[in-house]
């Protein structure tokens, strides 16, 4: 009797210690599965709340530095010159205020950056590295202005993609790009290959006359003088910042 109980029993036991095993065995992987779905909740969330690259910034297109030979350079029939009085304009700001560039120089040393539009990406690049510099700007006592033909609105579109620190103005009334020289008109071939990559010039300039500036720069001094003066056709091609802090550095002498 007693050896037919203890295999009974220990048959009991074991088969106890099975059956508990299989229903313990679920909890981990509940749990396990739990902490899956929440990672897999938060990384959505992480998604959903960081912006898409292009609502991050416009696009942008690394420009090839000026060589230093061209530095400070107008080609035929464009810019004005060193030595000259800047012309007074009248832009808008951001909020579509008016501002003028006489008023802006009051308060110092101005770096005037002209740029084709927002829907440019080597402008883009160009006005992020100014940004990125602009401590050093600042510590010269020389702020940079941005100004294209672009309507307020795609001015104020162009700045609120990423902190920018200095003025971004809208010149649609041309009255800075004729001031200055800078203006150039598109060919038809070249707005249907700019349409080809779905950019409307008339969208973004509220002009139907398909102009924009050829890139330039003119550094002003706080007596409003153009002290040095730069404009290249080719688009690709601009002065880096490292080079624009050196020329402001040698002309202007630290004393702006």
């Amino acid at each position: 009797m007693t050896l037919l109980r203890k295999p009974s029993l220990l048959l009991l036991l074991v088969t106890l210690i099975v059956l508990g095993c299989d229903r313990a065995a679920p909890e981990p992987q509940a749990l396990e599965a739990g902490t899956s779905s929440s990672r897999s909740s938060t990384a959505r969330d992480a998604e959903a709340s960081e912006p898409s690259p292009s609502a991050a910034a416009p696009r942008q297109n690394e420009t090839t530095e000026t060589p230093t030979a061209q530095l400070g350079t107008l080609p035929e029939g464009l810019g004005l010159p060193v030595g000259l009085p800047m012309p007074d304009a009248r832009l808008r700001d951001i909020k579509g205020e008016t501002v003028h560039l006489s008023g802006l120089v009051a308060d110092g040393p101005l770096l005037l950056v002209f740029y084709r539009g927002g829907w440019c990406p080597y402008c883009n690049f160009q006005i992020h590295n100014l940004t990125d510099a602009f401590g050093e700007f600042k510590s010269r006592g020389v702020t940079p202005v941005a100004i294209s033909v672009d309507r307020f609105e795609e001015a104020a579109a162009t700045k609120a993609t990423y902190t920018i620190p200095f003025p971004v103005l809208a010149d649609t009334e041309l009255e800075a790009h004729h001031a200055f020289s800078v203006l150039r008109q598109a060919d038809e071939a070249e707005v249907e290959k700019l349409r080809g990559f779905g950019i409307d010039l008339e969208a973004s300039s509220g002009r139907a006359d398909h102009v924009f500036a050829v890139p330039a720069v003119f550094l002003v001094d706080k007596g409003g003088v153009i002290r040095w003066a730069h404009a290249d056709r080719d688009y690709r091609q601009r002065p880096s910042t490292k080079q624009l802090l050196s020329v402001i550095d040698t002309v202007l002498g630290g004393t702006p």
